[in-house]
C-alpha cells in the first residue's frame, strides 16, 4: 500500500506540477505588473483593517488563520529535506517560489472573497465556491470539496500530530497517545468554538511563534557572523550550478526548491482561500493582498530561518536521489527536525531539543485548526440546504481520531498520502484560477482605479458585470436601498419643515 501511494504521489509531483507552479506564480506575476511586490506596503497596511465588526473575522484574523495552515512542520522538516535533496541552492528556488507564489496567492485570495456566502454571522468560501459561481461548473466545484475534505479532514492531519508526538517523545520522554489525547482535548475545545474561536487562538499563537522561531534565528546567525557571508554565496553559487561540489545539481535544486516552497506556503493550492473568504472587508483585493503577505512570513521568513539555522552550523547533509552523499556533515541523522535541533544545540547547548519540539508543537497544532476549518468549510459546500449537525459532529469524531491515531502510529503512509493530497489540490486549484484569470484582473484593476481616484474601495460587482457574486450584489442593493430611504427621509423633514 506504501509503495502504491508513493508512485501516486511521485506522479503527481512530477516535474510537470513543478513547471505549472512556477509557471502559473510567473504568469499572474506579469498580468497583475507584479502585485505582490508593487502593493507591499498596501499589504502591511491592510493588515489591521477591522471590516465589519458585526460579522466574519477581521482581516488579521483571516491572515493569521491562513498563516496557521502555511506555517506547520514542512517549515522544519520540508525545508531539512529540500537541502538534503537538492542542496543548498534549493533554498534560493524556494525563495523564488515564494515571491512568484504571492501572485498566485494574491489572485486565490481575491477570487475566494469575490465568490464567498454568508452562513449566520460568518462567511465561507475558497476552491469549490468560485468554481461553480465562477466557472459555472458544479460538477468540479464537488469533486474538488470531495478531495479537499478528505485530505484536510482525513489524511493529512495525522502527519502534523505524529510529528508533535515523536518530538515530545524524544525529547521529554513523554508517550505519544498521551500526546494524541492532550491534542485532542485542546483541539475539540478550540474547534467546537467555530471559526471566530478558531481565529481568536490564531491571532495570539500565530505571530508569537513566528517571532520566538527568528529570533533564535538571529542568535544563532550573531554567534556565526563570519560565516554569513559564505553562507549565502553558498546559496546562490549552488541555485545556478556554478559551486564546485554542488554544480551538477542544478535541476534538483529547482525541484525540491520549488516543491517544499509549495508544500509549505501552499500558495496556488487553494489552502489560503477558505481563510481569506472569511474576512470582513470591503473589497475583495484587500484580503488577496493581505494574503499574498502571508506567504512572504511563511518562506522568506520561517522557511528561511530553518534554511539558515542548519546551512550557518553546518548541521546538514546532501545526498542526491539515488546517489552517494557529496556533503555528509551530520551522518547518521535522516534529513528533518532533528538537523534544526543539532543547529541550535551547535550554540545553545540542551536548548536544541525543547526548542524544535516546542516549535514543532505550536506549528503543527495551528496548522490542525485551520486544517479542521478548510475540512469544515467544504462539507458545508457540499451539504448546503441540508442539516449538517450530524454530518458536522462525524466529521469532528473522524478529524480527532485521525489526530489520535497519528500521534500513536507510523506515520510514512500518511507522509505519502499527504503529499498525493497536496500535488492533486495543486493541480485542480491552479487549473481553476487560471481559468478565472479574467475575473480577477477585472477586480484588482477596480481596486487600483478607486485607489488612484482616492476613494476607499468598494466592491461591486454588477457594475464590473461580474456575475455569481451573490453576496457582494446583495450588499450593494442593500446599501442603495438603505441610501434611497436616508435620502426620502431627508427630503420629508425638509417638506415638513417648510409646512411649519
Amino acid at each position: 500500500m506504501e509503495e502504491l501511494v508513493n508512485k501516486a504521489s511521485g506522479m503527481v509531483w512530477s516535474l510537470g506540477l513543478v513547471v505549472f507552479a512556477l509557471g502559473a506564480g510567473l504568469f499572474f506575476s506579469i498580468i497583475t505588473r507584479f502585485v505582490q511586490i508593487r502593493y507591499f506596503k498596501e499589504m502591511i497596511k491592510l493588515l489591521f483593517d477591522k471590516g465589519e465588526p458585526e460579522s466574519g473575522v477581521s482581516s488579521f484574523q483571516a491572515f493569521c488563520m491562513a498563516l496557521a495552515g502555511r506555517v506547520g512542520i514542512g517549515n522544519i522538516a520540508g525545508v531539512a529535506t529540500a537541502i538534503a535533496f537538492g542542496g543548498p541552492g534549493a533554498v534560493f528556488w524556494m525563495w523564488v517560489m515564494a515571491l512568484l507564489g504571492g501572485a498566485s496567492a494574491f489572485v486565490e485570495s481575491t477570487l475566494a472573497q469575490v465568490y464567498k456566502v454568508k452562513d449566520g454571522n460568518q462567511y465561507r468560501g475558497g476552491t469549490p465556491y468560485f468554481i461553480e459561481k465562477g466557472l459555472n461548473m458544479k460538477w468540479f466545484g464537488v469533486f474538488v470539496a470531495i478531495v479537499v475534505t478528505l485530505c484536510y479532514g482525513i489524511l493529512v492531519p495525522g502527519i502534523q500530530a505524529n510529528t508533535i508526538a515523536v518530538g515530545f517523545e524524544n525529547t521529554m520522554g513523554l508517550n505519544k497517545s498521551i500526546t494524541g489525547l492532550i491534542l485532542v482535548a485542546l483541539l475539540a475545545i478550540i474547534i467546537f468554538g467555530g471559526v471566530k474561536r478558531i481565529a481568536s487562538v490564531a491571532d495570539k499563537v500565530v505571530p508569537f511563534m513566528a517571532l520566538g522561531y527568528v529570533i533564535v534565528t538571529f542568535v544563532l546567525l550573531i554567534a556565526n557572523a563570519s560565516e554569513i557571508p559564505e553562507m549565502f554565496g553558498l546559496i546562490i553559487s549552488s541555485a545556478f550550478g556554478a559551486n564546485e561540489m554542488f554544480g551538477g545539481m542544478i535541476g534538483a535544486a529547482i525541484a525540491w526548491g520549488v516543491k517544499r516552497a509549495v508544500f509549505s506556503n501552499v500558495a496556488g493550492v487553494g489552502e489560503g482561500t477558505y481563510s481569506s473568504a472569511a474576512a470582513a472587508v470591503s473589497h475583495p483585493a484587500k484580503q488577496g493582498l493581505v494574503q499574498a503577505f502571508s506567504v512572504y512570513i511563511d518562506t522568506l521568513v520561517v522557511c528561511t530561518a530553518t534554511a539558515l539555522m542548519i546551512l550557518i552550523t553546518g548541521m546538514y547533509s546532501v545526498t542526491p536521489e539515488g546517489q552517494q552523499p557529496i556533503v555528509d556533515k551530520i551522518p547518521g541523522v535522516e534529513a528533518g527536525p532533528m538537523w534544526t535541533q543539532a543547529a541550535v544545540e551547535s550554540v545553545i547547548p540542551g536548548f536544541g531539543g525543547l526548542f524544535v519540539a516546542i516549535a514543532i508543537f505550536f506549528f503543527a497544532f495551528t496548522t490542525l485548526m485551520a486544517y479542521y476549518y478548510i475540512s469544515e468549510t467544504t462539507l458545508f459546500y457540499l451539504g448546503r440546504n441540508r442539516n449538517l449537525k450530524v454530518f458536522k459532529a462525524g466529521l469532528m469524531i473522524l478529524f480527532l481520531g485521525m489526530i489520535y491515531i497519528g500521534s500513536v502510529e507510523n506515520a510514512s503512509l500518511l507522509w505519502g498520502l499527504g503529499d498525493f493530497g497536496f500535488g492533486s489540490m495543486a493541480w485542480l486549484n491552479l487549473v481553476a484560477i487560471l481559468m478565472l484569470t479574467k475575473t480577477a484582473l477585472k477586480v484588482f484593476k477596480d481596486y487600483e482605479q478607486q485607489r488612484k481616484a482616492g476613494i476607499e474601495p468598494v466592491f461591486d460587482p454588477i457594475k464590473l458585470g461580474i456575475k455569481g457574486a451573490d453576496f457582494w450584489e446583495e450588499k450593494v442593493k442593500e446599501g442603495n436601498s438603505k441610501g434611497k430611504k436616508k435620502t426620502e427621509g431627508k427630503q420629508s423633514e425638509t417638506e415638513n419643515t417648510i409646512n411649519f
